[in-house]
């Protein structure tokens, strides 16, 4: 078994592909880019543990480890760095360099590192792993060889007239050599997704396996026995019911099949295009597709049959059903959690459960949904928005303390102020009036209804009464009246001058009227 353990996501994938996809270990271990004998060890624990697809979607991450290791603690991965095989293999080439020299160098640069017979021992091991020539033998509908053609067609806009450059996307069957092209404005991992569901909808099927290059759109970062697919390929092909399992870096002879068909669409399609000029992508690519048809139902040099009549005799009995819905595009990204419990999405302000503040969260967005997990685990979906600056909010994702303040309207605030007497009425109101944001009222009212809690409703009444004839229209001076007891004071301009309001009528002439 390989050192430490995979990681939850590879483990979940080695599962999946066994339970559900029904492959054999060894290509489950190509796929996820660990050994057969790591791929054994999983699925024996997983039987030992009597787990089956059903019951591992269901699971979170740490029930699924705990079943698969229920008494063995997490290894602590080893501190010693792994000696540079490539380099070791071509230094030695050069005059008065030796291995014993290289492990010098190497444990200069690393104290904590193997030992001399260790050293040679790994260089040994990586060296009986070089690769040979194989001639591939390509099963029915097993393998789609992807890649972009070096070659470009240029795209005039009709009314600026400058000149943009189209690219050539492949796809081609390993048996049958039956090829799907299109052009797209870029190798962008957007049109990478697109032109994949156009391949699929054309083959009207999907293969066992998908053959890119290590293009950055499908690869994160290559790499020849961990390749790290990009988050969105992946959910493809999960949606898809299909496995990716990319052409190592500059090895030509894993895709040959995809570099040859490259070549020939270049002599056939493209070339072929060469004297004609494009305004739009649609245009270009209806011509592409007519070239296509000719290519593909042309014979074989040495076969005396079509890409076409091999492909429906051969590769398309064998292809999987495509699914019902189309796959829908989402972008991934990692953002952290604000102090006020959401996240930012295109300058959208999305909530998440507040005990997640300041985690590193994993965010899927489509059209018209956003996504948010934790863990593998979905603890957050929202309908997307596209107004900047604004924020959608779920109340359960709040603390209980800021549910409870939204609970309160001005409307429902002045129903309990009127309950509490006519001047804490009229105070509320005032106050209502007098602020300049709704928030600030709010919580200068929320306050002054909370001082019941220490005070009776009568000694509020009152205290309302006094600020009010005060104008001192605040949480601060009621607060401050019922602290010194003024509310239990007469008041000095007397009772009847307060809590009687001038009376207002067209008919009253008023003190001013004999002036």
């Amino acid at each position: 078994m390989a050192k430490g353990r995979l990681s939850m996501r590879k483990t979940k994938e080695i599962l999946r592909l066994k339970f559900d996809q029904k492959m054999s270990n060894r290509k489950i271990a190509k796929s996820c880019g660990t050994s057969h004998s790591v791929v054994a060890d999983y699925l024996c624990r997983a039987k030992k543990a009597g787990l089956d697809w059903l019951h591992i979607a269901k699971m979170n991450d740490a029930e699924i480890e705990t079943k698969l290791f229920p008494n063995k603690a997490k290894k602590k991965k080893s501190g010693r760095r792994m000696p540079v095989m490539e380099k070791i293999h071509i230094e030695p080439k050069k005059k008065g360099v030796t291995l014993q020299l290289l492990w010098h160098e190497y444990k200069y640069d690393n104290p904590e590192g193997y030992q001399y017979s260790q050293y040679c021992d790994l260089y040994r091991r990586w060296g009986r792993k070089l690769d040979v020539s194989l001639r591939q033998q390509h099963r029915a509908g097993e393998k789609l060889f992807i890649d972009y053609a070096g070659q470009t067609i240029p795209i005039i806009n009709p009314t600026t007239g400058k000149s943009t450059e189209a690219q050539i996307f492949l796809a081609t069957f390993g048996a049958s050599c039956y090829t799907y092209v299109e052009a797209s404005p870029s190798q962008a991992l957007p049109f990478w997704i697109k032109s994949h569901i156009h391949a699929f909808e054309y083959f009207q099927g999907v293969s066992a396996l998908l053959i890119p290059d290590n293009l950055k759109s499908g690869v994160n970062k290559a790499c020849r026995y961990e390749p790290d697919l990009n988050p969105t390929y992946h959910e493809l092909a999960k949606h898809y019911g299909t496995t990716v399992i990319p052409a190592r870096v500059r090895k030509p002879k894993d895709k040959a099949k995809v570099e040859n068909a490259v070549k020939i669409a270049e002599n056939w399609i493209l070339a072929a295009l060469r004297n004609h000029t494009f305004f739009s992508l649609g245009e270009l690519n209806q011509a592409i597709s007519q070239k296509l048809e000719d290519f593909n139902n042309r014979k074989f040099q040495k076969l005396p049959t079509t890409r076409r009549e091999l492909f429906l005799t051969v590769d398309k009995p064998a292809l999987k059903p495509l699914p019902t819905n189309r796959y829908e595009y989402a972008d991934w990204a990692k953002v952290r959690v604000n102090m006020d419990y959401h996240i930012e999405v295109d300058r959208h302000h999305y909530s998440v459960p507040y005990p997640l503040v300041r985690e590193l969260l994993d965010v899927r967005i489509t059209d018209t949904i956003v996504e948010v997990l934790h863990k593998n685990q979905r603890v957050a979906s929202h309908v997307r928005s596209y107004e900047q600056g604004e924020q959608t909010t779920l109340i359960a994702h709040m603390p209980k303390s800021h549910q409870k303040y939204l609970e309160w309207t001005p409307s429902r605030l002045l129903s309990w102020a009127e309950k509490n007497g006519t001047n804490t009425n009229r105070l509320f109101n005032k106050i209502m009036k007098k602020k300049t944001h709704t928030e600030q009222a709010f919580r200068s009212c929320l306050g002054i209804m909370r001082l019941e809690k220490g005070y009776t409703a009568e000694r509020l009444e009152a205290a309302c009464t006094r600020a009010f004839f005060i104008q001192s229209f605040s949480y601060k001076s009621v607060a401050s009246i019922l602290k010194n007891g003024l509310d239990q004071q007469p008041h000095p301009f007397g009772e009847d001058r307060v809590k009687v309001s001038p009376v207002k009528h067209p008919n009253i002439r008023g003190n001013q009227y004999y002036k």
